[in-house]
């Protein structure tokens, strides 16, 4: 910084030595001029004037002054004659050169600027701001924190800070400006002792987040709760549903050894901890009771844990939960190549099906509403629910988590999807539930699934299809020593696990209802007898014929089930599924396949069945009359009546079965080892049955004859399918008899082997 010179004032020279003043020759005095001409007359005069002198006193000389002598002057040796130095701005030590700061002051700045940013940074910094919960005490506070507190007293000397009701202290000082129950951000100057002296300090904070501060206690899991009930505990989990009552709110918490319910209150009715949302990993801390005879914990805090707190409990709990969700080495309840090569399928998903239930997802069964279908289902429903009570403390766990419906068609229907997604967002939106995992038994690996799977998937739902019709063309296949251990087929793309016989080289003679049954028993080994004879009702009731239907009649028959009573269930599942339509019937199906109400059983099979082969027997007198029967120029016997006209409606039997029963009269009267197809039709669907020899010989398929007619008949917006040797179609009423004319034309071309 440049500034005046101090040795030269800023004149840029100095006095270097004095010489005698050549104006007055060194005397100091001007001589007397009053005796000259009148022009330095009046100079004198000035002078006099100048210094105010009398007449009769001299004139000092005016180049000196008086003095007698005059100053010599060099350049100021300081400045170098410019007048100006450079000197540090802060201190004022000179400096060389341009340079506005010494070093010294250059390093005072910058610590100084340092401490500026700091405290800007600090200024502008969103600050921790802690609320201490009803528990904490003084040993779980900690000096360096700022804290939110209460002002429960004022006084002269200083306000009293309530931080709960067992932490408070004193902020001393004027504290008029304050009132008796302002809140106000505090620090802790000290801690004067363990007793709760403590003194506090305002901190002004602009920006701050609170955070809730939980008492310092030891992790328990919730496998041990029953050994703390009436103690204060801590517990980690995952909260998996959220019920709000007309008192508390419910939150169901699980970790790796368990679940749990918390009842947190606020208000009656009024949801608790409204920034806890589904799947959040918390830290709950609050007293163990029990509630309607389950442990439960009245909660005190519960906090949202931070990332990396949560990313370790999630891990903690999927591993837990995965090796937990492994089903049990179990063996088969028959021998079977086929199922030796699904195992792996099947035990996949057993694992899903356990998970799920550990996870607190709904499980939601759909099943075809026939003997098979619904054998798969009830198998299926006394695994599970028994697991479900097990892992949730609610005693009406199974109704939330668990659904059984059935479908009419062998198919996953966009009428089923549509109400199986609104149920599902609908309890998700109003009770907290985690969305399901969907289980398709009897259905679900045809292309005419494909619509309602991809809507499910639009929601991530995991889908698990366990189903015995026949899945189309195998898009890949794993070939070892001749046998099919693994293919993938067109539905693999929408669903998570897809249990069917036809991946692995077998095909629709192993049922539904032993493949599900056998999964029941992986999921949980403890049903194994109750429903063991479940597979010989399915396989009755389907009609299928193999070596492990043998083999699952023979374990029937050791239950004390005859073959011919194992068809009389299968006939009244039937029977009553008609009038339950959409309803599970879960307690009148339990009786009829004798899973429960053991004692009713007889007397309900009875029952039924009388009405069963009344309507039967009503139902072919007007039918058998007129059927149209003609044997095919190729050999194949070909049966065909129209339902809708020949036949009751709106009663049992329904057009398929009346379709079937038709075909069972004509079977008898030619024989089983005939190739015989009959066609029931009404104005806008055909029905087909036909013989395991019309297949054997000619190859004879219902999904083959559906996609020719999709071909032929494009306009005609056909659908349908099922298994070989029986199935439906559906058409547009208006051209029915060219799409029936074109059936019989397929029929009559196919050729033996």
């Amino acid at each position: 910084m440049k500034t005046k010179c101090p040795k030269c004032k800023g004149i840029g020279s100095v006095v270097a030595d004095y010489k005698e003043c050549d104006a007055c020759g060194g005397t100091g005095y001007e001589d007397d001029l009053f005796d000259m001409g009148s022009h330095f007359k009046g100079v004198n005069s000035k002078a006099r004037d100048k210094f105010d002198l009398d007449s009769g006193q001299d004139v000092p000389c005016e180049v000196c002054n008086g003095k007698g002598q005059v100053e010599v002057f060099e350049e100021c040796s300081y400045c170098h004659g410019t007048g100006q130095i450079n000197v540090c701005r802060d201190c004022g030590k000179l400096l060389p050169g341009e340079m506005d700061l010494c070093d010294d002051c250059k390093d005072k700045r910058k610590v100084e600027k340092m401490k500026h940013d700091e405290f800007e940074a600090r200024q502008n910094a969103v600050r921790d701001v802690y609320v201490l919960d009803s528990l904490c005490q003084m040993r779980d506070i900690d000096k360096d924190r700022l804290y939110k507190g209460t002002i429960t007293r004022i006084e002269k000397y200083g306000a009293f800070i309530s931080l709960n009701n067992n932490v408070w202290g004193l902020m001393r000082g004027n504290v008029s400006k304050y009132k008796v129950g302002e809140e106000i951000i505090v620090f802790i100057v000290a801690i004067k002792s363990r007793e709760g002296k403590i003194d506090f300090a305002p901190a002004f904070v602009e920006k701050y987040r609170l955070k809730r501060l939980t008492k310092s206690l030891p992790r328990t899991l919730i496998s041990k709760l029953e050994e703390k009930k009436g103690s204060i505990v801590r517990i980690d989990g995952e909260v998996q549903q959220i019920q709000q009552t007309s008192g508390p709110t419910i939150f169901i918490i699980n970790d790796e050894s368990g679940t749990t319910e918390i009842a947190a209150f606020d208000k009656a009715g009024e949801r608790s901890y409204p920034e806890i949302e589904l799947g959040d990993a918390v830290q709950v801390i609050g007293e163990v009771n029990e509630h309607g005879g389950k442990t439960q914990i009245e909660s005190s805090s519960m906090t949202k844990l931070g990332e990396e707190n949560t990313r370790k409990l999630h891990k903690l709990i999927d591993d837990a939960l995965n090796k937990k969700a492994e089903p049990q080495h179990v063996d088969f309840l028959v021998k079977s190549d086929v199922l030796n090569r699904l195992k792996p399928k099947m035990r996949e998903a057993a694992q899903k099906i356990r998970r799920a239930i550990l996870d607190g997802r709904t499980i939601l069964l759909r099943h075809h509403n026939d003997a098979d279908g619904i054998c798969s289902g009830v198998a299926m429903e006394k695994a599970i629910v028994p697991l479900i009570e097990k892992e949730n403390p609610s005693n009406d766990a199974q109704y939330y988590y668990f659904k059984r419906s059935p479908s009419k068609a062998p198919f996953y229907e966009l009428e089923d999807v549509v109400k199986d997604l609104s149920f599902a967002l609908e309890d998700q939106e109003r009770h907290g539930q985690k969305l399901p995992l969907i289980v398709l038994l009897d259905n679900g690996s045809t292309e005419e699934d494909i619509v309602a799977l991809m809507q499910a998937k639009i929601y991530d739902i995991e889908i698990v299809v366990i189903d015995h019709h026949s899945p189309g063309e195998l898009l890949t296949k794993d070939e070892r020593d001749g046998e099919i251990y693994g293919a993938t087929v067109a539905v693999d793309e929408y669903v998570d696990c897809h249990v069917n016989p036809y991946l692995v080289g077998g095909d629709s003679q192993l049922t539904a209802g032993a493949l599900a049954t056998e999964v029941a028993h992986l999921i949980n080994p403890n049903v194994k007898e109750l429903i063991k004879h479940l597979p010989a009702v399915a396989a009755l009731g389907d009609r299928a014929e193999s070596g492990e239907v043998y083999q699952y009649l023979e374990l029937a028959n050791q239950k004390g089930f005859t073959k011919e009573h194992l068809s009389k269930i299968a006939e009244c599942v039937d029977f009553e599924a008609y009038f339950l339509r959409f309803m599970n019937g879960r307690g009148i199906m339990d009786t009829i396949l004798a899973v429960d109400n053991l004692d009713k059983h007889e007397k309900m099979i009875d029952a039924l069945y009388k009405e069963y082969q009344k309507r039967i027997d009503t139902q072919l007198k007007a039918a058998l009359p007129n059927i149209k029967r003609t044997q095919l120029s190729n050999g194949i016997y070909f049966n065909m009546i129209d339902v809708e006209k020949y036949a009751h409606k709106f009663t049992f039997p329904a057009p398929g079965k009346t379709c079937g029963f038709v075909h069972d009269h004509v079977i008898k009267e030619l024989g089983e080892d005939k190739p015989i197809v009959t066609l029931g039709h009404g104005p806008d669907f055909g029905v087909f049955r036909a013989t395991d020899a019309v297949n054997e010989e000619f190859g004879f398929n219902v999904n083959d004859i559906v996609s020719v007619m999709i071909e032929r008949v494009p306009s005609a917006g056909i659908d349908g399918g099922g298994h070989e040797c029986a199935g439906s179609i559906k058409y547009i009423e208006g051209l029915g008899d060219e799409v029936l004319y074109k059936v019989v034309e397929e029929i009559q071309s196919l050729t033996k082997k």
